[in-house]
C-alpha cells in the first residue's frame, strides 16, 4: 500500500504553478523561498525547487572557473564576517558583451526546455531560485544593440505564473551578503526595476522579512487561489518594529 501511495503522490499534477524569485545579491531570496515553501508544504502542497544556476544555466562550472582565472575574483559566498570580492557579472568591460550575449542566449534555450519539463512535473508548485531575468538584468542599461538583444531574449523567455522581484536596499543587501561593490549593487537594482516593468514582474517593496513573506504568500493566494497554502498570522506591531530595528542595526 505504501508503494501505491508513493506512486500516486508522484503522478503529474494537472497544471503545476510556476514562479520565480529574483533580486540583487543579498535581497533575501533564499529566506523568502524557504518561507513560501514551508507555507505550501505545511498545507500539503508538493513543491519542487529549481536553482537556475545549478539546474538550468549552461556550462556553469566552466563559466565560473573561466571568470575566476580571467578576472581573479574570490570564490565562495560572502558572509557578514567573511566578505569576498567577486569579479564576474560586475565586470562591465566591452569585450565581455559578446560572451555574455552568447551565454545568456544558450541559457534562454535551456530555460525554455526547463519550463517545458517543469510543466510536466509531479509537483503542484515549481519555484525557480532566480530565473533568466537575473541574467538579463546584467544587460540593462546597455548599448542599443545589447538592449535590443536582451529584449529579444526576454520575448523568447516563457512567462511564469508569477515572478517576484524582491526590492532591497543595496547597503543592507551588501551587509548581509558582501560579495560585490556597493556601486554595482545600486546600478544592478535600477536594472532590475527597469527589467521588471518589461517582464511584468511583481515588485515586493523593501520591508522586514516577515512582512515580505506575508506579501508574497497573500499575492500567491490571490493569483493561485486553488493551490493550498498556510499563511502564518502577522506579528504584532511591537515585534515588527523590533524586527525592523534589528535589521537596521545589521
Amino acid at each position: 500500500m505504501a508503494d501505491v501511495n508513493a506512486a500516486r503522490d508522484k503522478q503529474p499534477h494537472p497544471r503545476p504553478t510556476l514562479l520565480s524569485f529574483s533580486g540583487i545579491d543579498g535581497a533575501g531570496k533564499t529566506t523568502q523561498i524557504a518561507a513560501l515553501q514551508r507555507g505550501l508544504t505545511d498545507a500539503g502542497t508538493q513543491v519542487l525547487l529549481l536553482s537556475f544556476w545549478d539546474d538550468v544555466a549552461f556550462g556553469t562550472y566552466m563559466r565560473t572557473e573561466l571568470g575566476h582565472q580571467v578576472f581573479g575574483g574570490d570564490r565562495g559566498v560572502g558572509q557578514p564576517d567573511k566578505p569576498v570580492n567577486r569579479r564576474d557579472k560586475n565586470v562591465k568591460r566591452w569585450y565581455m558583451t559578446l560572451p555574455r550575449l552568447v551565454a545568456y542566449s544558450l541559457d534562454t534555450i535551456r530555460t525554455i526546455l526547463a519550463v517545458r519539463q517543469a510543466r510536466k512535473t509531479w509537483a503542484a508548485v515549481v519555484i525557480f531560485d532566480r530565473y533568466i531575468y537575473d541574467e538579463l538584468a546584467n544587460l540593462f542599461p546597455g548599448g542599443m544593440l545589447t538592449t535590443a538583444w536582451a529584449r529579444l531574449l526576454l520575448r523568447w523567455t516563457p512567462r511564469l505564473d508569477m515572478a517576484f522581484l524582491l526590492d532591497a536596499d543595496p547597503e543592507g543587501a551588501r551587509a548581509r551578503k558582501p560579495e560585490y561593490p556597493l556601486a554595482f549593487l545600486k546600478q544592478n537594482r535600477q536594472s532590475y526595476l527597469a527589467l521588471a516593468k518589461e517582464a511584468g514582474m511583481t515588485i515586493v517593496p523593501q520591508l522586514s522579512e516577515s512582512e515580505v513573506s506575508l506579501i508574497v504568500m497573500h499575492e500567491f493566494r490571490k493569483q493561485q487561489p486553488w493551490v493550498p497554502i498556510e499563511i502564518p498570522a502577522p506579528k504584532p506591531r511591537s515585534e515588527r518594529v523590533r524586527s525592523r530595528a534589528a535589521g537596521a542595526r545589521r
